[in-house]
């Protein structure tokens, strides 16, 4: 049987350049279809409709080489990199940092990090053509790129051109994993051909490895070193000092949690909390206000006043949380937070930021996309689990006037310490790729 396994491996090469081919012949035709998706998108946030050379790397560019380049698709990952960033700032200085994005809420983020020396753009299309000319523009000396973000061509042309790549702050769930069977001979060579693949947690270097990443290491998780903005934090304490009622929190919801969470808000006995709601996608806004509108609650939107809130402000029933980059404010405001993207089978948002800013969560039953961390933060005693959006505002709702609640504040915070370090220990990992020299 020893003898068969070299006489398989043409076979899977065969297979994988086939289905690249495929999976590029579908990329290139769908590009009309792409593009108009962004001009689309362009209408509620427009730096959809910026640099549109840069989605095919075509035209710009500095001619600066050798910096570090870090690819954050969205906001969350962006946030996610800062600690990162800095950690490579310290350990690499002078390099310059190359940031690339994919929506218009990470690219927002990312352009507030920037430093003298840095660039950032869009992340071109993955076609062989737009990913090879961007990489001959740039010429990074390492490309790192977060979470999940594994791009067959992308990987195939650093592979080509000698560029070292790295999955940091790399996460698989179960759920991730069974589809990606599926498409084995696509995202097997491409998840082979990273230098390193740092890992959030254990569980999660077992799936990637079994996917085909060599040799995953356990780093832990880069959004435990994110420390929320004190200014945010402070003004959202005196926002809740001055209200004088308890405040819930349903943080970053998606959509399909909005409607039965507003049905079970209104289910609630007077006098009832009021409920910050703040919606994940900016595009979102103007619809889930109108939601709360058609519920017959009252609605003030953050976006109606400065630093601080309006007079009437307390007597809203719901505060629309329709800002971007506020939600250390957000949480710092609330007595208690219920999670979105767990209340519906979307695998939760972002759970490690309320730990961070000594708020207790309550979470839905949808937490693949952060398995560890939310069991870990059930064990620490810093969040609750409940079955449905019905029990989960009842939760919420108890917490927020527990006398006790002050121990499940400790319980966050020292959950969110205990667990730091991270950025540390990847940024040394990718040093380690960089040519001696600038």
């Amino acid at each position: 049987m020893a003898g068969l396994a070299p006489a398989a491996k043409p076979d899977m090469a065969a297979d994988g350049a086939f289905a690249r081919w495929v999976y590029s012949t579908g990329l290139r035709l769908a590009a009309p279809l792409y593009m108009g998706k962004l001009w689309w998108r362009g209408r509620d946030e427009p730096p959809y409709r910026s640099a549109w050379h840069e989605r095919f790397a075509t035209g710009g560019g500095d001619g600066r080489q050798g910096r570090i380049w870090v690819h954050a698709v969205s906001l969350g990952e962006t946030r996610a990199s800062e600690p990162l960033l800095q950690a490579l700032r310290r350990l690499a200085p002078g390099r310059g940092l190359l940031l690339t994005h994919g929506t218009a809420t990470g690219r927002e983020a990312g352009a507030a990090l920037l430093q003298p020396g840095d660039a950032q753009v869009w992340l071109p299309y993955d076609t062989p053509g737009a990913v090879r000319r961007f990489l001959r523009r740039h010429k990074p000396a390492v490309g790192v790129l977060m979470e999940t973000e594994i791009w067959p061509n992308l990987l195939d042309a650093a592979h080509e051109a000698g560029v070292p790549m790295v999955l940091a702050n790399a996460r698989l769930s179960e759920r991730s994993f069974a589809k990606g069977q599926r498409l084995q001979a696509l995202l097997r060579p491409a998840a082979a051909s990273f230098s390193r693949v740092l890992a959030q947690t254990a569980d999660d270097a077992r799936r990637l490895q079994a996917s085909g990443a060599p040799s995953p290491q356990v780093m832990g998780n880069l959004k435990f070193d994110v420390s929320p903005n004190p200014v945010l934090v402070e003004r959202g304490r005196a926002w809740r000092a001055a209200l004088g009622r308890p405040v819930v929190l349903a943080a970053s919801t998606r959509e399909g949690e909005e409607e039965p969470l507003l049905a079970a808000w209104k289910r609630l006995a007077a006098p009832r909390p009021l409920l910050l709601l703040v919606p994940r996608h900016p595009q979102r806004f103007d619809a889930v206000a109108q939601m709360a509108a058609a519920a017959g609650l009252s609605v003030l939107r953050r976006s109606a006043w400065g630093e601080t809130p309006p007079a009437d402000a307390a007597a809203a029933e719901v505060w629309l949380g329709d800002s971007i980059g506020e939600m250390p404010l957000y949480y710092a405001a609330a007595d208690s937070a219920l999670l979105g993207g767990s209340f519906a089978p979307l695998g939760g948002q972002n759970l490690i930021e309320a730990a961070a800013c000594g708020c207790p969560l309550v979470m839905g039953p949808y937490t693949f996309n952060f398995e560890q961390a939310a069991e870990m933060s059930l064990a620490a005693g810093a969040a609750l689990r409940a079955a449905d959006i019905d029990d989960g505002v009842g939760r919420a709702v108890a917490l927020a006037l527990d006398a006790a609640r002050g121990e499940r504040v400790a319980a966050a915070l020292a959950f969110s310490a205990q667990h730091r370090g991270a950025a540390e220990r990847m940024a040394r990992a990718i040093v380690e790729l960089l040519p001696a020299g600038l």
